[in-house]
């Protein structure tokens, strides 16, 4: 049930009037929706960049001063605010030379930037505005020690590529970067029997606690790995091993390497959500257990945490429901369906759009529907971290865990925008009416666009921005009003040749309620 308007409604008309609040009253039509919603977004962006160095903070306060800018950066910071430079130009809220010189500004900086030498990959934490790696944590005095993350590196990398097809006159620098970046140096040959993972990244300092050394590419000294590899397919780690596939250096059959879902043959697997169905399959020579989940009586490949960021952030840059359309083209339209059904069914929130996102308590967290997810207890989509376990079961019927009972009722649910932006190719409809909902049930709405998260039983807001979510957003709006201008802008012939065939020869067990 949506949230009753009581005295809010003179606050919402006069925001409106002054152009902050889009009420759908007002703009009827959805791309002109779209529009004020980017350039709100856009200003964001515009408040969190260092004009010395344009470099983007990580997040800023919802009143969007300066002085609340944190003051802590990542590569996927830098490259989110790249891409929403070129979508920004592209849809006319900036023009071309201010586009320009923004992003020449910012490949500049990148160039000066503290960079592990014999892999080319950038530290996790830099200071925005002297360009320093990080080793004592702003916010609390906490000891950082470096780590170089491929998933983060990913999104620089991505954001090198558009920079580069979306403005020829900086495409040596962006190339220059982005040639340097060697994404071999996280692949793990021996990871599985058949195929090599990913690691979650690496130090080139001995780290606390759990680590792995080693040189994968026996290049320059060892490093420390991450004890652990990424290893869920529905995830988004897949865009560093798509462009690590892509340029050669991760071989093909490594696409085939992450679980769909956990082998639910035996009860190996049994810790994980739960066994659904599956069988084995063979591409390339490697053996995959092609496994979905049963949810809502819909069969969905999972993420690990049940959220939108990994399922649909990679689908921002790569046209994966055209390339796999037996795969990708299923599953995505169904982790949408089943998002919103969970918002507006089965937790009766009367809003969706669950993901890892500002906690409105305070702090960041992860939030996903639990059933979605391949992690037990995994993430959950309101504050008290209400979970379902349905137990374990092999597809032979062999119960390795016992099920509990289901949940009676779900409590505060936090709904992240950036969530339901994503949804846009897939309900494109339905994700306008929910954004209209929060942007006109609950203060979700301000100077920057919508704030990060919203608890929508208590009405508690992270009146804050961030830099990830807020370029999650703007890529969203420019591939929907410009005809998949960040997909066209990242692929190239090149690109499409290594990664659309082995797309296109996997089918999913995913499929709709009553198929």
């Amino acid at each position: 049930m949506r949230l009753v308007k009581i005295a809010l409604a003179a606050v919402i008309t006069a925001t409106t009037a002054a152009g902050l609040l889009p009420a759908a009253s007002a703009a009827p039509d959805p791309d002109r929706t779209l529009m004020r919603y980017a350039t709100a977004t856009w200003r964001s962006f515009d408040a969190m960049v260092d004009d010395t160095t344009g470099l983007p903070a990580d997040n800023i306060a919802g009143n969007l001063k300066a002085g609340t800018r944190s003051a802590y950066t990542s590569p996927t910071n830098i490259g989110g605010y790249l891409w929403s430079t070129v979508v920004a130009r592209d849809l006319r809220i900036i023009d071309g030379q201010e586009a320009y010189e923004r992003m020449s500004k910012t490949l500049e900086t990148v160039a000066q930037l503290q960079r592990h030498e014999d892999s080319g990959m950038f530290y996790n934490w830099y200071d925005p505005a002297t360009l320093e790696v990080l080793r004592i944590w702003p916010e609390n005095g906490s000891t950082v020690y470096p780590f170089l993350s491929s998933v983060d590196n990913g999104w620089l990398a991505a954001a090198l590529r558009i920079v580069a097809s979306a403005e020829p006159r900086l495409g040596q620098e962006a190339n220059a970067l982005f040639e340097s970046m060697d994404f071999g140096f996280y692949y793990d040959p021996n990871a599985k029997a058949d195929v090599g993972l990913i690691r979650g990244g690496f130090w080139d300092e001995p780290p606390p606690g759990c680590s792995i050394v080693g040189n994968y590419r026996d290049r320059g000294p060892d490093v420390y790995y991450t004890c652990h590899h990424y290893g869920a397919f529905n995830s988004e780690p897949r865009i560093a091993s798509y462009i690590g596939i892509a340029t050669g250096q991760i071989p093909p059959e490594h696409y085939f390497g992450p679980w769909r879902t956990f082998p639910a043959d035996s009860c190996d697997w049994s810790w994980s959500d739960h066994g659904g169905i599956g069988e084995w399959r063979e591409y390339l020579g490697v053996q995959v257990w092609e496994g979905a989940y049963d949810y809502r009586d819909m069969y969905v490949v999972p993420t690990w945490g049940g959220s939108m960021f990994e399922a649909l952030m990679p689908d921002l840059f790569v046209p994966e429901a055209t390339w796999g359309a037996d795969s990708w083209g299923i599953n995505h339209p169904l982790f949408v369906q089943g998002q919103i059904e969970h918002g507006l069914e089965e937790a009766g929130y009367g809003y969706w759009g669950f993901s890892p996102s500002s906690n409105p308590a305070g702090g960041y967290r992860e939030y996903g529907v639990d059933m979605m997810g391949m992690d037990e207890p995994g993430y959950t989509s309101d504050q008290e971290r209400t979970s379902v376990d349905p137990g374990f079961f092999t597809v032979d019927g062999t119960q390795c865990r016992l099920p509990k009972p289901p949940p009676t009722a779900y409590g505060d649910g936090v709904v992240t925008p950036h969530a339901v932006f994503l949804a846009l190719p897939y309900a494109k409809a339905e994700a306008l009416e929910n954004l209209a909902n929060l942007a006109e049930d609950l203060d979700a709405y301000g100077p920057g666009g919508f704030f990060d998260a919203v608890a929508v039983r208590s009405g508690t807001v992270a009146k804050r921005y961030l830099s990830l979510d807020q370029a999650m957003i703007m890529a969203a709006i420019g591939n929907e009003l410009r005809h998949d201008l960040v997909k066209q802008y990242f692929v190239d012939d090149e690109f499409r040749e290594a990664l659309r065939p082995l797309m296109a020869m996997e089918s999913f067990l995913s499929r709709p309620a009553g198929d």
